[in-house]
């Protein structure tokens, strides 16, 4: 402590990089925890979900796919039919089944415009699978509902009105009479930044009646998704040479997201941890200059009977109160700046207080403190190593 005070503006100086590299570290691991958490909430609350989509083959010359004879994709498998969905029907039992109706076009809203989603839906699915939380359901006609994003991007509330379809083409006006709940990921049926219509109206407009880009089926009972998926494997996707649907669920999605954040918090941290190797190199710097002004010292005390462990200890400990100081700033750093960060990205800290998240702050101080000793390492074993009598005459 003595040493620290004598020479507090260095100590300080070598604390710094510790500061950030802690700081780093810990905020980015918070981050990317809280990312993941949210993420897998919206997915597990619709992990019930199987998506069923046209299986698209492109022949390579080589073998396989339902087009290998065609040289490539074809109209009749960029959609599940109706022979198809009544299979999937067949296949699922008692489950609920959701053929889905999409396409894209532009809108326009007074002096706005834009391009989205359009989903068709049958109007009893529509009540069962999703929640309005201003204004009422579909009735029919030109009645459609909005998500809550595409409702705030344009502004637009019950009763106002939408012209879909370009000015160059065919258009026509709906008038919205609801906004949607946000179904978030993995619910199958993307509806935040989409207009929801009647199946009728879609295809009355659209055309292609009993041609469905997808088809969603809800488990009743989240553990026989295995045997669902199962079952239209068996009835749809008979062998390699006649592969109709693909088959996948927010499970997958959940896995496959999780890997990637898993990926990039780990390269995220890695540059954090870019800052510690400098701090490392300062505390080195720093311990070193210590034990050389303590040359004298060192050989009074080594004279009168001090171990060398003692006199390693010295120095350790006084790289370890550097690393205390340096991890304990840093500390707070990151759960004022975790905490911020989390609130401006996603609006609120429902995980931030969560194990999984605040255990970055003592895994980030150990680490900082750890760094510090690695770094006096050498330069303690160098003093405790110094031939007393050249220490005496040192000056």
């Amino acid at each position: 402590m003595r040493s620290v005070r004598r020479h507090l503006l260095r100590s300080l100086l070598a604390a710094l990089g510790i500061v950030i590299g802690v700081t780093a570290i810990t905020t980015l691991g918070i981050m990317g925890v809280n990312l993941s958490l949210s993420i897998t909430s919206q997915l597990s609350s619709s992990g019930n979900v199987i998506i069923v989509t046209p299986y698209i083959g492109v022949s390579g010359g080589m073998g396989g796919g339902p087009n290998a004879q065609t040289g490539g994709v074809t109209s009749a498998n960029l959609y599940i039919t109706q022979n198809q969905l009544q299979k999937i029907e067949r296949a699922v039992g008692a489950n609920l089944v959701i053929p889905v109706y999409s396409t894209s076009d532009q809108i326009t809203v007074g002096p706005d415009k834009g391009r989205v989603n359009i989903i068709g839906l049958n109007p009893d699915t529509i009540q069962t699978v999703l929640v309005v939380t201003n204004g009422t359901y579909i009735r029919g006609g030109d009645s459609v509902l909005v998500g809550p994003t595409l409702a705030s991007n344009f502004n637009l509330k019950t009763g106002s009105r939408i012209k879909i379809g370009s000015a160059m083409g065919n258009s026509t006006t709906v008038r919205v009479v609801g906004t949607l709940e946000s179904t978030g990921f993995g619910s199958g049926l993307n509806t935040d930044r989409a207009i929801i219509v009647t199946d009728k109206w879609y295809t009355s407009v659209y055309g292609g009646e009993g041609q469905y880009p997808q088809v969603n089926v809800i488990a009743s009972d989240i553990s026989q998704i295995g045997a669902i998926e199962n079952n239209i494997n068996k009835t749809l996707n008979r062998n390699i040479n006649n592969i109709e649907v693909q088959i996948t669920d927010s499970g997958q999605f959940l896995t496959t997201i999780n890997q990637a954040l898993g990926t990039i918090t780990a390269f995220v941290t890695m540059l954090g941890a870019i800052s510690l190797i400098v701090a490392a190199v300062s505390i080195f710097n720093v311990m070193i200059m210590s034990v050389s002004e303590r040359v004298k010292e060192i050989g009074i005390l080594r004279s009168i009977g001090t171990r060398k462990s003692e006199i390693r200890k010295m120095f350790l400990y006084e790289a370890a109160i550097i690393g205390f100081i340096g991890a304990g700033i840093g500390a707070t750093f990151s759960v004022l700046t975790g905490y911020l960060i989390v609130l401006l990205l996603f609006g609120n800290t429902t995980y931030f207080f969560t194990p999984a998240s605040l255990i970055y702050i003592p895994q980030g101080m150990l680490i900082g403190i750890g760094t510090c000793i690695l770094s006096g390492m050498y330069p303690a074993w160098r003093a405790a190593n110094l031939d007393p009598i050249e220490a005496l005459r040192a000056e």
